[in-house]
């Protein structure tokens, strides 16, 4: 159903799948209302990749790796990537605000998940394909063995996806402003922090220039990308 008049944040949610028993419901939640200033005004959510909006695999990707229900968040050409992308399989939520940065993304979504029963929430970013379902079946392996703030890490590094129990949404959502989103809570409780090592099933590249757009082709993101 859509939500309108009073609600700032439109948002559709198909049926959620019942969770499997005891599990606990990891939702996923993908960031994808930028757009794309640095590739020209195109935006993310609609670059081609393998013949269909990129939109549509990275929120395959989470799916694939054990989130649901998974949240998009669209923003720029919203109303074009409803058309051209399909997304009933998912929630979606619009955010009027997408241009003040990332961080007005990362707290519309998490308002969208409250009320919806998940215990946990694997967030991912549209512009990363080279980041599969191996990377989020891993964070959420991290969750149901205790870790409840955790990111995917590259050689060391903290990167992409990241998990934040249901009882720290409130505090990430406070401190998310501009394109920093969760970069300062993530920062103050790094003593929290677990880091789940994927750079052998993972590469986390974005898709900020022309000079990446290659990367987009099929074959270039074999580590990453969950098909057709």
């Amino acid at each position: 159903m859509t939500s309108s008049g009073a609600d700032a944040h439109p948002t559709t949610s198909p049926p959620a799948p019942p969770a499997g028993a005891g599990r606990p419901a990891v939702a996923g939640l993908l960031l994808a209302a930028g757009g794309g200033r640095r590739l020209g005004g195109r935006p993310k959510a609609l670059l081609d990749f393998r013949g269909r909006p990129l939109v549509e695999n990275a929120a395959r990707v989470l799916r694939n790796g054990g989130c649901g229900p998974v949240h998009i968040v669209l923003g720029a050409a919203a109303d074009t990537v409803r058309a051209r992308a399909e997304l009933s399989a998912y929630a979606v939520t619009e955010n009027p605000d997408w241009a003040a940065g990332m961080g007005t993304s990362l707290r519309a979504g998490l308002a969208a998940l409250a009320g919806t029963g998940a215990d946990a929430v694997v967030v991912s970013l549209v512009d990363q394909p080279g980041i599969g379902s191996a990377a989020v079946a891993r964070l959420v392996a991290a969750y149901e063995a205790g870790a409840d703030l955790a990111a995917a890490a590259y050689e060391g590094r903290r990167g992409h996806p990241v998990l934040f129990g249901a009882e720290r949404w409130a505090a990430v959502a406070a401190g998310a402003a501009g394109d920093r989103g969760a970069r300062d809570y993530l920062a103050a409780h790094a003593d929290a922090l677990t880091l789940v090592e994927c750079g052998d099933v993972a590469e986390p590249y974005d898709i900020d220039t022309p000079a990446d757009l290659p990367r987009l082709a099929a074959g270039r993101a074999a580590r990453g990308g969950d098909g057709a």
